[in-house]
C-alpha cells in the first residue's frame, strides 16, 4: 500500500487488536430507539484526518448544523497508533462517540461485542444508498439482515503494472492477467526472463491472503462461519506456487519478512506489478514520473465469481447513545453522495454511496493514456458491481491473519512442506477463533 494517510486508512487500517478485551458479553448495551427529534450533542470521532482534511470535515459539519440547528456536533481526531486500544478504554468506561470512524479491525472490535446500534434497523430504507459491497461489508455472522456501520470511504482492489517490463518478460501489455492462476504463471514467466534485475511481485503472503484463496474458490469458513476451513488442496497448492516462486526469483527474496517499501521497488524498476490502489498511482506519478509514463492500469485480478474486494471504512453508531435520531442523520450526512464526492476529490478515495459514484468525475478516462485518471476510473466501475467473495470476512483478525502467515512463510522459506503450513495454519486460526468467542 502507499504510505499515506488516506490509503493506509482505505486499506483497512490494519491495527492489532491483541490482548484487547472489552468487559462483557453481546448486547449488554441497551440499544438506543429514535424520538422524531433530531437534537442534541454528539461527539464524533475520526481517524487521522487532520490537519490535512481539517478544513474539509468541519465544512461538513458546520452545513449539517445549519440544517439541524438543535444538533452540536463536536469533533475529535485521534492518531492511528492505539487507536483500538483507545476505544477498548473508551466502551469499558462507557465513553464511546456517539459516531465513530471505524477500520475493519475496530468495526469487529466493537460489532462482536454488541457495542454498535444496527443501522439497518435505524435507516430500514438506506441500503440501497449505498453500493452492495459496501454495505455487505458491515454485516456480522449469526446476525441475519443486521447492518451495524454506515459505509464511508473505500477502495477497490485494481491491478496496476509496469508495461515496459511486461514487455521484457515477453508478455503483452494489453492481456492482464485475469485470475490468481494466471497472475502466478505470468509471475514465473517474468522470472525466467528478467535475469534477476526484477521481480513480479511482493513475496509476503500478507497481502494476499485470504483474498487469493477466496478468489480461487476455496472455502475460508464453513457455512456457519464460526470455524475456519481453508486446509485443503487447492490452498496447500497455493503455497507450493509461492514456494516455487520464491525459489526461482519471481519474488525479492528480502520481501518475504521484512516490510519493504513496494512504491519504492516499483518506483525504481524493480517490480512488475505494483500495489493494487489508485493511491499508488498517484504516488508513483509524484515520485518516479519515467516509471509512471510506463504504468497501465486494468481491472483487479478476479475470482471464480469474477467479483473483486473491497476495503471500507465506515461511521459505527454508539448502541446506546442518549442521541439516536442526531446520530444516525449526522452519519447519513458524513456518507451521502455529494459529500462523498466532495471529499474523494481532495484524496484518493471513493465514495461508498452510489449516487456519487455517478459524477461524472469517477467516469472520465481522459485519452486513455493516463494512469490517474484511468485507475481512478477502472475503480469506480468496479465498484458498482464488487462482492463479497474477496472480502477479508471479520473473522480474519490480525492476529488469525499473522499466524497464518508465520506458517505460510515457513513453507515458502523451505522450512516445512506447505500441507503442513496449511494444516497448522488452520489449526492456529481456529484456537483464536474460538478465544475470541469466550472472551
Amino acid at each position: 500500500m502507499t504510505r499515506t494517510v488516506l490509503a493506509a486508512l482505505a486499506a483497512g487500517t490494519f491495527l492489532s487488536t491483541a490482548a484487547c478485551g472489552v468487559g462483557g458479553g453481546p448486547g449488554e448495551a441497551h440499544e438506543a430507539a429514535k424520538t422524531g427529534k433530531v437534537s442534541g450533542e454528539i461527539t464524533f470521532r475520526t481517524l487521522q484526518l487532520k490537519p490535512v482534511f481539517t478544513t474539509y470535515v468541519q465544512q461538513v459539519i458546520d452545513a449539517f448544523q445549519r440544517k439541524y440547528p438543535d444538533v452540536k456536533v463536536k469533533w475529535e481526531d485521534v492518531p492511528g497508533d492505539g487507536y483500538n486500544e483507545k476505544l477498548v478504554a473508551d466502551a469499558q468506561a462507557g465513553a464511546l462517540p456517539d459516531v465513530v470512524n471505524l477500520s475493519t479491525d475496530s468495526f469487529q472490535l466493537l460489532g462482536d461485542r454488541g457495542m454498535l446500534a444496527d443501522v439497518a434497523r435505524l435507516d430500514p430504507q438506506i441500503a440501497k444508498e449505498y453500493v452492495p459491497g459496501a454495505w455487505e461489508q458491515f454485516k456480522l455472522p449469526g446476525r441475519g439482515d443486521s447492518v451495524y456501520a454506515y459505509p464511508w470511504y473505500v477502495t477497490p482492489e485494481i491491478l496496476t503494472y509496469n508495461t515496459d517490463l511486461f514487455r521484457e518478460a515477453g508478455l503483452d501489455p494489453a492481456k492482464p492477467p485475469a485470475g490468481v492462476e494466471q497472475f502466478f504463471d505470468y509471475a514465473e514467466q517474468i522470472a525466467a526472463r528478467s535475469g534477476g534485475r526484477y521481480s513480479a511481485f511482493m513475496a509476503d503472503p500478507k497481502g494476499r491472503l485470504p483474498g487469493d484463496w477466496q478468489k480461487m474458490g476455496i472455502p475460508v469458513l464453513n457455512g456457519a462461519k464460526d470455524a475456519f476451513t481453508f486446509d485443503t488442496p487447492k490452498a496447500v497448492e497455493w503455497v507450493e506456487r509461492m514456494k516455487s516462486l520464491y525459489a526461482k526469483g519471481a519474488m525479492p527474496r528480502e520481501s518475504l519478512l521484512t516490510s519493504d517499501d513496494i512504491n519504492q521497488l516499483y518506483g525504481a524498476g524493480k517490480l512488475v506489478f505494483g500495489p493494487g490502489s489508485a493511491g499508488f498511482v498517484k504516488d508513483i506519478k509524484q515520485n518516479a514520473p519515467q516509471v509512471y509514463a510506463t504504468t497501465r492500469v486494468a481491472g483487479a485480478v478476479t475470482g471464480q465469481l469474477g467479483h473483486i474486494g473491497i476495503y471500507a471504512q465506515s461511521l459505527g453508531i454508539r448502541k446506546d447513545t442518549p442521541h439516536p435520531d442526531a446520530a444516525a442523520e449526522f452519519a447519513k450526512w458524513v456518507t451521502n453522495g455529494p459529500n462523498q464526492v466532495a471529499f474523494s476529490k481532495k484524496a484518493t478515495i471513493y465514495p461508498s454511496n452510489a449516487q456519487g459514484l455517478t459524477d461524472p468525475y469517477f467516469s472520465d478516462r481522459g485519452d486513455g493514456t493516463d494512469a490517474e485518471t484511468l485507475a481512478r476510473a477502472v475503480g469506480a466501475e468496479e465498484l458498482k458491481r464488487a462482492q463479497l467473495d474477496a472480502n477479508t470476512p471479520v473473522q480474519w483478525s490480525s492476529q488469525v491473519g499473522d499466524a497464518v502467515v508465520r506458517e505460510v512463510q515457513k513453507a515458502i522459506k523451505g522450512e516445512q512442506d506447505p500441507k503442513t503450513a496449511v494444516r497448522k495454519a488452520q489449526e492456529e486460526a481456529n484456537k483464536l477463533l474460538a478465544d475470541a468467542a469466550r472472551r
